[in-house]
């Protein structure tokens, strides 16, 4: 029996630790969309298709600096909120998880099983490997939530 608790808490620690690296990847972009307030982003923009030898007069390159164009200071501020909004959530539920909290449990499971129809239909519209990638890790954090649920409702009508 202690076996089985140390496998659950060992999963949920792996869990909580890629929630917790989601959380801290859109933090700091979310810090990086800060560091654009108050800047030229047209001139960024021109500067990183340069970077990346791209033509600025070709199409793609040409949306990309005509958007840059239109971003304002406000909706940078927006972007880098919900940045900090979204890594609330994940460091919080990563804390949970962690602890081994069933209401972590049930919110992981929750929200990762929301996207899997979306991710179904965006594998369905355009396939490649990294939507692919994303859906079933996806699927595999929730199945193994579900899993853990399953398993400690038993436990406690047990």
């Amino acid at each position: 029996m202690a076996t089985r608790g140390k496998t659950k808490r060992g999963g949920l620690h792996v869990v909580a630790l890629f929630e917790a690296l989601k959380g801290a990847v859109v933090l700091l972009a979310g810090c990086g969309v800060l560091t654009l307030v108050h800047k030229d982003l047209h001139e960024i923009a021109v500067r990183l298709v340069r970077v990346l030898h791209m033509n600025p007069a070709r199409r793609y390159p040409g949306i990309f600096i005509d958007a840059a164009n239109r971003v304002t200071d406000l909706q940078l501020w927006m972007l880098a909120l919900s940045a900090l909004a979204y890594a609330t959530v994940r460091l919080v539920e990563a804390y949970g998880l962690w602890q081994g909290r069933t209401w972590a449990e049930w919110f992981g499971f929750l929200s990762g099983a929301v996207y899997l129809p979306l991710e179904l239909f965006e594998i369905w519209r355009k396939p490649d490997w990294a939507r692919t990638v994303v859906f079933l890790v996806n699927l595999g954090v929730v199945s193994y939530l579900g899993y853990v649920l399953k398993r400690s409702g038993r436990s406690r009508r047990g």
